[in-house]
């Protein structure tokens, strides 16, 4: 507490005034020049004077005052003026607190505050916090990098319900109201969705939380967000893997059936064979029970044709591999196949290329790739149509495509032709879906790529590469 004097000098104060300054003699501070001595920026003095002569007083005014050793001190002021009878003024008696310790409280909170702030931000999960409206104000950077929303997007200027599926912000309140999702008042790691701001849903766990006053009030709402769609896509992969085991074995036991029944069949179906072609041997070649014999012949010998392709797909062929010509094995089954093809109305096309390198492969696993594909093609156009079939190569690759202008696939089966069991046939055209899953393996286990592409209505095209065959050349 002091009075001091319009020119600048204290006049009277009591004890705790000149400790507070670091002074020991109350006679020594009572000398000093306020604006000089005691002010830590000179201008601050005839500020404060104007200001409380102005108004006749001053009210928790804060001002840098010095300490005797030179430390900067924070004190707050509460004066007034004082007069003389005629309204003259004296000078100013008034109260002086040491704000340092509140400074060091405000420091200290400000450090704790930014503190919590730092995990909030720091935290690689999306914390969301809310006002009882639904109104955020706390956003951190893992909800913007969940979420795509800016922290100056959200905070006071959208709603909690913007970022939830229909109706959910409003359950998502009660189920932190009830008791049986964690406790009242708590909601734990609870399977949730939301919206992101470019519109994809964004799978996770929610955990919430109410936060109450001393009354037990409402006040706030906070929540974590964890974004699980890396678990959740690897969840989903692995199932995927199942699945494909669980086809895997169905292809497995499919092989052994079919390796089964076309051992029994096949030695009486020789037999029938052979019986025929004695048959044939004494009746004359222009007789009419000739040619059904011959006949009865054809198709016997096309059910052993089935059943060899179904020994090849339950054991595949082993025969050694050797270099040969893609344009020969091509040309050779369009020959074969050329009357069955024109039958069904559908126009061969083929462009070989000249001088087209070799390929090491299985010449009978190739030749089923193209026997299935061109099966394929003439399925696709039971109208009749055109098929095209090309060849070229570079020094690295030979390239074969198939193409017909049939019915086409649609897009959603294209990812999926190549998988077992997939068929795309209808029920007048019979399939179990294995042509071209095996078309597939031979390709890929004779270091080669088969892709497919296709328009609904317009058709479909098959591409092969084949690595072209370089033969080693021993040194020394």
């Amino acid at each position: 507490v002091y009075l001091s004097s319009k020119e600048g000098k204290f006049l009277d104060a009591i004890a705790a005034s000149p400790d507070m300054l670091g002074y020991e003699d109350k006679k020594e501070f009572l000398e000093l020049d306020l604006a000089r001595d005691i002010y830590l920026k000179a201008e601050e003095r005839p500020r404060f004077r104007q200001m409380i002569e102005k108004n006749g007083r001053v009210v928790d005014y804060e001002v840098d005052f010095r300490k005797k050793d030179g430390t900067p001190i924070t004190v707050q002021l509460t004066a007034h003026v004082r007069y003389d009878p005629k309204g003259k003024v004296l000078g100013y008696e008034g109260i002086c607190v040491d704000q340092s310790q509140r400074q060091r409280m405000e420091r200290e909170l400000k450090k704790a505050h930014d503190f919590l702030n730092n995990i909030i931000q720091s935290s690689p999960n999306a914390i969301m916090g809310t006002d009882m409206t639904g109104s955020i104000i706390i956003w951190n950077q893992g909800a913007e990098e969940t979420l795509g929303y800016p922290a100056s997007e959200t905070i006071g200027r959208m709603n909690v319900k913007d970022l939830y599926p229909d109706d959910m912000a409003r359950r998502v309140m009660q189920m932190m109201r009830s008791d049986d999702y964690g406790g009242k008042g708590k909601l734990r790691s609870y399977p949730m969705t939301f919206m992101a701001k470019d519109g994809r849903p964004v799978e996770g766990n929610l955990s919430a939380n109410i936060i109450y006053d001393e009354n037990g009030g409402e006040m706030a709402s906070v929540g974590i967000f964890v974004d699980l769609e890396e678990h959740l896509r690897m969840e989903r992969e692995l199932h995927n893997t199942q699945e494909q085991l669980l086809q895997s074995e169905k292809l497995a036991a499919m092989g052994r059936l079919t390796s089964q029944i076309a051992h029994e069949l096949n030695n009486p179906l020789y037999g029938i064979m052979n019986t025929l072609e004695l048959m044939k041997t004494e009746i004359p070649v222009g007789n009419k029970r000739r040619k059904l014999l011959d006949m009865s012949l054809s198709e016997t010998v096309r059910v052993t044709d089935m059943l060899r392709k179904m020994l090849s797909f339950s054991k595949p062929d082993q025969e050694e591999r050797a270099p040969v010509d893609i344009n020969t094995i091509l040309d050779e089954i369009l020959l074969l196949h050329e009357k069955q093809l024109w039958e069904h109305s559908i126009k061969v096309v083929h462009q070989f290329a000249d001088h087209l390198g070799k390929v090491h492969a299985s010449k009978n696993q190739l030749r089923q790739v193209f026997l299935n594909l061109i099966s394929n093609a003439r399925d696709a156009m039971p109208e009749g149509g055109r098929l095209t079939v090309t060849t070229e190569g570079d020094d690295y690759f030979v390239h074969i495509t198939v193409s017909d202008n049939g019915v086409g696939i649609k897009e959603e089966h294209l990812d999926l032709v190549f998988e077992t069991f997939f068929t795309t046939k209808t029920d007048s055209v019979k399939g179990v879906g294995l042509g071209l899953s095996v078309c597939y393996g031979f390709i890929k286990d004779h270091g080669g790529d088969i892709k497919v592409d296709s328009r609904l209505g317009e058709g479909t095209t098959f591409s092969i590469s084949l690595p072209v065959y370089r033969q080693k050349v021993n040194s020394g």
